[in-house]
């Protein structure tokens, strides 16, 4: 019999491309794999995981009096093997299913101590002091995964088993669902998936469509995911509602609805300034752009640098400089064939360095070396 695995997580949805797309696939074949996660799975896409759904709430203290109670009651039960928690606020839910003899494996995918400045909700102090007073704790008691490599410096001298699991593509899954053949639309198509917030250049790429917009007065923009901003923070932009016709707004997707939209792209944007963890965290979207043979444009961190400019796929610019920005946007429509070669170039760089694989051998590595350890402590006792 499998042993089983429990993936909780109180804030991704059913259709998280990491947790949902990657780890529980992957897993699957040598763990009964279930996953507690926020609304209804698609189960038809994922027949070998079992879901349990979780109600969702915005609010951090809700999440805590009505969601956590309903996890623990639907969860417990099934005495799981390893505990793969995806958010700091299920330290303590984890500790119960420790005592119980489980796992827990604490998976780290953003520099909180660096994210809070940004946060919008769920910032107050009392939240920051508990975070730091569970998340010392978490190092101490529980095996850690990293989504990025720069996060080793904060997390220092862990006692336990650890592993760098990068969040990188998965060519089959983007395969299935994209357009087998790009043919770049005119008038021209520009593509965004991800938050969309100022920090993350919303302000800078609405000046350089303005900008564009003066050559070119046809062209539109999709934007896939969370709007983190006030429309009315957005309407005081200067040049909101000259573009705001371009633009669709398409909210939070599942991934594989929205590449449909990427086949005609001129180009992928991911433009994120640098605050918070930003600069020392790879955006997923530049390895889903690569994938998707869109040539990217970037931010300049040097993080950044070593992928777009060693593989030659994009563009790497200041996230503030709305100028560059669209001249950036004029090259790409008007350089057809070697925008094509760029997003040929960061395909074939996807395929070689970047791609689920070679993570997914680290997780099954790093998962197996655990139930080692647990069966070699099971002898001793």
């Amino acid at each position: 019999m499998k042993p089983t695995v429990l993936l909780l997580s109180t804030v991704h949805p059913a259709t998280d491309p990491r947790i949902v797309y990657k780890i529980a696939p992957s897993l699957a074949p040598f763990y009964n794999v279930i996953c507690g996660i926020s609304g209804k799975a698609d189960r038809a896409k994922n027949q070998n995981i079992r879901f349990v759904s979780l109600p969702f709430f915005r609010n951090l203290l809700v999440r805590i009096l009505f969601c956590h109670p309903v996890l623990l009651w639907k969860c417990l039960l099934f005495r799981p093997s390893i505990v793969h928690i995806f958010v700091p606020e299920l330290i303590p839910a984890a500790f119960l299913f420790k005592i119980l003899g489980a796992k827990v494996v604490y998976e780290v995918q953003e520099n909180l101590y660096k994210k809070f400045p940004i946060k919008r909700y769920n910032k107050a102090i009392i939240y920051r002091s508990l975070f730091k007073f569970f998340d010392k704790l978490a190092r101490k008691k529980f095996h850690c995964v990293f989504t990025e490599d720069a996060y080793l410096k904060e997390y220092k001298n862990l006692p336990l088993p650890h592993a760098v699991i990068h969040n990188y593509v998965s060519l089959p899954l983007i395969d299935a669902h994209a357009e087998r053949e790009r043919v770049v639309k005119y008038p021209p198509v520009f593509f965004y998936s991800g938050v969309i917030s100022m920090e993350r250049s919303f302000d800078t790429l609405i000046e350089a469509l303005a900008i564009l917009k003066i050559k070119y007065s046809e062209f539109h923009v999709h934007l896939f995911g969370k709007v983190q901003f006030d429309w009315d923070e957005a309407r005081r932009l200067p040049y909101f509602e000259n573009v705001e016709q371009h633009l669709t707004f398409h909210g939070y997707t599942d991934l594989l609805e929205g590449i449909r939209y990427s086949s005609g792209a001129t180009a992928g944007i991911a433009l994120l300034k640098p605050v918070a963890d930003y600069a020392d965290s790879y955006t997923t979207k530049l390895f889903e752009y690569m994938a998707l043979n869109l040539p990217v444009i970037t931010s300049d961190f040097p993080l950044y640098r070593q992928v777009v400019e060693s593989s030659a796929c994009g563009f790497c610019i200041s996230p503030y400089d709305s100028d560059v920005l669209a001249k950036t946007f004029e090259w790409l429509i008007e350089n057809k064939e070697a925008a094509k070669t760029m997003g040929q170039k960061g395909r074939i760089a996807a395929e070689n360095n970047y791609n689920w694989v070679s993570e997914e051998r680290i997780l099954l590595h790093f998962y197996k070396n655990l139930f080692k350890i647990q069966k070699n402590r099971i002898l001793t006792t």
